[in-house]
């Protein structure tokens, strides 16, 4: 389906700028579930995220404009304040380019010229801008299509996507010996990417075959080896959209409770139980996407902060949401966010990258309130600091049908061990639309 091409060190290429975005994982209440081009709702395109984040939150990199012009910017997260480096080429950027902050500082980029996609990692040099040359992966022009997943834990690696009329390939663009590797074919059109463990060995991705969607897990360790793991029932599209592995909490999209209508649900990696569809998740005449999860909450899944991109015909928000409450907590998204990132710390910070012509470079930190979940902070950036409303917080309580504490797997033994992830199927939906 593609072939690899190592790319010869030569000047920055042309763009093609052929390629549209995707998003995933926008949840409409009147909309159909998310496909593999942008979700469309009744006031317009679900947006996209502005910039992408580490694993552990040490570096962001974006497309940055000035005037006309796009340039990759990296961000550095993990000192006392953020700050950011212009990583502009020997000429501007398409909109469309991708771009992936590294471990190590560095940032993939992937062009599109000629058919191929061109990977290179930029970093730093005084006052110009490094270019290490990875390679490229030719797509056949049959359609295909080829982003980058999420990033990889460790940040050592990363992983693109080429989605072909009848399968998918995963390849490591990043960290392998000898430039683009092809790791894995799997049959079926292919969407989403998300990494269920600590190591980048097992990878979620929604798969459409026979006109439904199911979402399986890969592991890259065993060829690719692809086994089930969402099918709640078989007429159902089932999409996994996020999931925290300390926890195994895992955010789901499926229609499974309303035919034709894709609802915000979520279960629990490697349990019994069935996924739980709370009434709470459905905002009218919104779109909420889920972008973070806070991490080790280790067998505490229904405590784990949840954040959620709510956008609607008023503008975009910031919604937190736990799965023991019963209600979403909206607030008020700091000035200038870069709409759809975000992080959450394992201590329940929840940091909120934004951009302003005062504050270029600046990061919102909010922190739960205890006792009634509320969330409250303080801007950081360059430009000093200034005080963020949290808007309107309300208290959590048990959600009703769903505030059991589920089954979770035993702690790790000391070798590691990758368990197989238990397929959520044959869930019964009585009782379980929670209000």
């Amino acid at each position: 389906m593609t072939a690899c091409a190592i790319e010869p060190a030569a000047a920055n290429e042309e763009n093609g700028g052929g390629e549209t975005s995707t998003t995933e994982g926008a949840i409409t209440e009147e909309g159909g579930p998310p496909r593999t081009g942008p979700a469309i709702s009744e006031y317009g395109e679900a947006p996209r995220t502005e910039c992408v984040i580490t694993v552990d939150g040490s570096y962001a990199a974006r497309l940055a404009r000035d005037g006309d012009s796009w340039f990759p910017e990296r961000w550095t997260l993990d000192g006392p304040e953020p700050y950011a480096v212009p990583l502009p080429g020997n000429q501007p950027e398409e909109p469309g380019t991708e771009v992936q902050p590294m471990g190590d500082g560095r940032v993939l980029i992937r062009r599109f010229t000629d058919g191929r996609h061109v990977f290179r990692l930029l970093y730093p040099t005084g006052p110009q801008t490094g270019e290490l040359p990875l390679g490229a992966v030719e797509c056949p022009a049959d359609g295909t299509v080829l982003r980058l997943l999420p990033p990889a834990p460790g940040g050592e690696k990363a992983y693109a996507l080429a989605v072909g009329p009848r399968s998918s390939a995963v390849w490591l663009v990043a960290g392998g010996a000898f430039g683009p590797e092809h790791l894995a074919e799997i049959p079926g059109r292919c969407s989403g990417g998300v990494w269920l463990d600590r190591t980048g060995r097992m990878l979620a991705l929604d798969r459409e075959t026979g006109g439904r969607t199911k979402a399986v897990v890969v592991d890259l360790q065993r060829g690719g080896e692809v086994s089930p793991l969402l099918q709640i029932t078989d007429g159902s599209d089932d999409r996994l959209l996020l999931a925290a592995p300390d926890s195994g909490l895992l955010l789901i999209s499926s229609d499974a409770p309303s035919p034709g209508r894709a609802r915000l649900g979520w279960g629990v990696l490697g349990s019994t139980l069935p996924v739980r569809f709370p009434e709470c998740l459905r905002v009218p005449d919104c779109a909420v996407t889920p972008f973070a999860i806070q991490p080790g909450q280790v067998l505490m899944p229904e405590g784990c902060g949840v954040a959620l991109r709510v956008d609607g015909p008023m503008g975009s928000w910031l919604g937190v949401w736990r799965p023991a409450a019963r209600q979403i907590l909206h607030l008020r998204a700091p000035e200038g966010w870069l709409t759809g990132a975000g992080l959450w710390t394992e201590n329940g910070e929840l940091l909120l990258p934004y951009a302003t012509a005062d504050a270029p470079c600046g990061v919102a930190r909010w922190a739960a309130a205890s006792g009634n979940g509320a969330l409250g902070g303080e801007a950081e950036g360059p430009g000093g600091t200034g005080a963020t409303g949290a808007g309107d917080a309300g208290p959590e309580g048990p959600e009703g049908g769903g505030g059991t504490v589920a089954q979770s797997p035993e702690p790790d033994p000391p070798e590691p061990v990758v368990a197989r992830p238990v397929p959520l199927q044959q869930a019964p939906l009585g009782n379980l639309v929670t209000k």
